[in-house]
């Protein structure tokens, strides 16, 4: 089983661990505080799921449907650039909310969860990644494709947790209102550039 559960573990790490719209999106809640748990949740679930449908055979089905790809695409670039241009927006307000408790403003659980399932099912890189890339590969591991699974989805529960639990080590960072604008407008950039990538 560990012959084919650590290069799932592995693979499936690299393939999250670069900075990305969904990353920088748990990274902002971590540093926030703000429904941590859900989030984090939320985007190992549909990893998983991602995953699963992938190890399963369905990228065969996805590459079946021409019109899927490009709307899917189209779609998530033009969310992500709006996400960007109210990320950007936040940099650039003279009052900007820091990490002070008393000061940040607070958001829904709701819209928390909404946004990041949109960052993750709207991404086509997710399912390039996920379904598709993790998908062909497991077919090396042909009766321990179960086991290769169970360790991309353990990476995902791992980094994504690590991540939104452990931003909170850099609050002391981010109590400035310069440091939360300069991340803002990382998040904003890093989100329009990936946008480009997807229209380009």
């Amino acid at each position: 089983m560990t012959t084919a559960f650590i290069p799932g573990f592995l693979l499936g790490l690299s393939l999250i661990v670069a900075i990305g719209a969904q990353n920088a999106f748990v990274l902002r809640q971590g540093l926030r505080k703000e429904h941590v748990f859900v989030i984090c949740l939320a985007c190992a679930l549909s990893d998983a799921i991602l995953i699963a449908a992938g190890v399963a055979g369905f990228g065969i089905a996805v590459g079946a449907l021409p019109w899927l790809e490009p709307a899917m695409r189209y779609g998530g670039a033009l969310f992500l650039f709006l996400y960007a241009a109210r990320s950007l927006h936040s940099a650039l307000r003279k009052h900007h909310g820091h990490l002070s408790p008393s000061s940040r403003p607070s958001v829904g659980r709701g819209a928390a969860l909404a946004t990041c399932l949109a960052l993750t099912w709207l991404n086509p890189h997710v399912y390039l990644d996920t379904v598709m890339l993790l998908g062909s590969i497991s077919s090396q591991y042909e009766g321990s494709k179960t086991a290769f699974a169970l360790g991309a989805i353990c990476a995902s529960f791992f980094f994504f947790f690590a991540l939104g639990y452990g931003a909170r080590l850099l609050q002391p960072v981010f109590a400035s209102a310069t440091a939360w604008r300069a991340l803002d407008a990382g998040v904003g950039i890093v989100m329009a550039a990936i946008g480009l990538r997807l229209v380009a």
